[in-house]
């Protein structure tokens, strides 16, 4: 009876630990910051703030207009900023059992204004995602570009 019991409670603990883990990722992966700007120059900084680090903006897409062109209506101001750092994504992209994280290249960070008018940066949370890859990823992700992203978005609180 007491092995039966100890199997019922390790199975709940890593049952409730998996369903707690899997609530919270989101939150984890993913980070928003409330800019003191607008969307556009929220944008401009960004941009200043990632050629100074030596980084190169890809494009920024304003995904509400693309949205709207092809029949989904109108939002609010929504603009990716997509970046790239050629030789982290070189150092990420040069072993064959690494290609695959080319689907998260080049980096992306979100600026959109919410219904209450103020404008945000979505991030995604580098390190961590690096660490879920580990090896070269996680150096890369983990080291380098998360602390540059850290400085394109430290403006926002």
């Amino acid at each position: 009876m007491n092995i039966r019991s100890l199997l019922i409670g390790v199975v709940a603990g890593i049952l409730l630990t998996a369903g707690a883990g899997w609530m919270m990722m989101p939150g984890m992966m993913l980070k928003e910051y409330q800019s003191p700007y607008g969307v556009e120059e929220t944008v401009e900084t960004i941009r200043k703030n990632a050629l100074a680090e030596g980084w190169v903006i890809v494009n920024v897409m304003p995904i509400d207009k693309s949205i709207k062109q092809h029949g989904g209506g109108d939002l609010p101001p929504v603009r990716l900023v997509n970046l790239c750092q050629a030789t982290h994504a070189f150092n990420i992209l040069k072993g064959d059992d690494t290609k695959v994280v080319s689907v998260m290249m080049p980096c992306t960070i979100s600026v959109y204004e919410k219904t209450d008018g103020k404008t945000y940066v979505g991030a995604m949370n580098a390190g961590l995602m690096g660490k879920m890859f580990g090896g070269v990823v996680a150096e890369v992700m983990g080291g380098s570009v998360a602390k540059e992203q850290q400085k394109f978005i430290n403006f926002a609180k």
